[in-house]
């Protein structure tokens, strides 16, 4: 994993990647993660040289790599999602927007204000970096995202960003973790094991149980379901 788009980007950057616009059920995820380009540089080739695209990680990987970057000292971090119902309200990709920009602004809150209006990185062991609010650059994966300012698109970006590619652990077994919930919450879907995505399995259970209170309904293999 390389930096260049983050130093092309320059600091103050996060980068932010989405878990979970496929399912048929559960909420959609984003993380935005922050790191001083100095202390990017050092972690590229130290604790984060293994960080990369999560669908290309392990679960066990993913985990491990998840706690390092959490508790990286420097690094600010946040975790959002939009529910099933607000996906069935506004459709998956304007509820995929809405929490990338939920953890954005996690994210531009706890970088903490300064005196006139600037913000610097809190618990650092560098020297802390002072910026203007209005110049933090956002790497984000995919497609445009309109309501990020300063967003730069990057396809396939989990892949080729450190800052992406971190964020995209930390929405993947954010979401993952919800699954483990929903697998106590409502039996019998197999939620732990498909993660609420169009299985064979899930279809089956489906048509046995029919949707439960966290399926999308606006999602066709829901909606056309006769138990409903």
């Amino acid at each position: 994993m390389t930096l260049e788009l983050e130093q092309s980007a320059g600091d103050p950057v996060m980068g932010i990647d989405e878990a979970g616009r496929g399912p048929l059920a559960g909420p959609v995820f984003a993380a935005a993660v922050h790191l001083p380009l100095t202390l990017a540089r050092k972690l590229v080739v130290a604790e984060w040289a293994a960080v990369n695209d999560s669908k290309k990680l392990t679960e066990r990987r993913r985990d491990a790599l998840a706690a390092i970057i959490k508790s990286t000292e420097g690094c600010v971090w946040a975790i959002a999602s939009a529910s099933a119902a607000e996906i069935d309200r506004l459709n998956i990709l304007r509820a995929t927007h809405l929490a990338m920009k939920r953890a954005h602004d996690e994210v531009v809150q706890q970088l903490g204000k300064t005196g006139n209006g600037k913000r610097e990185t809190p618990n650092c062991h560098l020297s802390p970096i002072t910026y203007p609010l209005s110049s933090i650059n956002v790497l984000v994966d995919g497609l445009p995202v309109t309501t990020l300012p300063h967003a730069i698109n990057v396809v396939k970006g989990d892949a080729k960003s450190l800052l992406i590619a971190a964020a995209s652990i930390l929405a993947k077994t954010a979401r993952d973790a919800y699954c483990q919930e929903m697998e106590t919450k409502y039996p019998g879907y197999g939620f732990a094991q498909h993660k609420g995505y169009p299985t064979a399995a899930h279809f089956a259970a489906l048509n046995k149980l029919g949707p439960c209170p966290e399926h999308r309904r606006s999602f066709g293999p829901v909606s056309q379901l006769t138990l409903f």
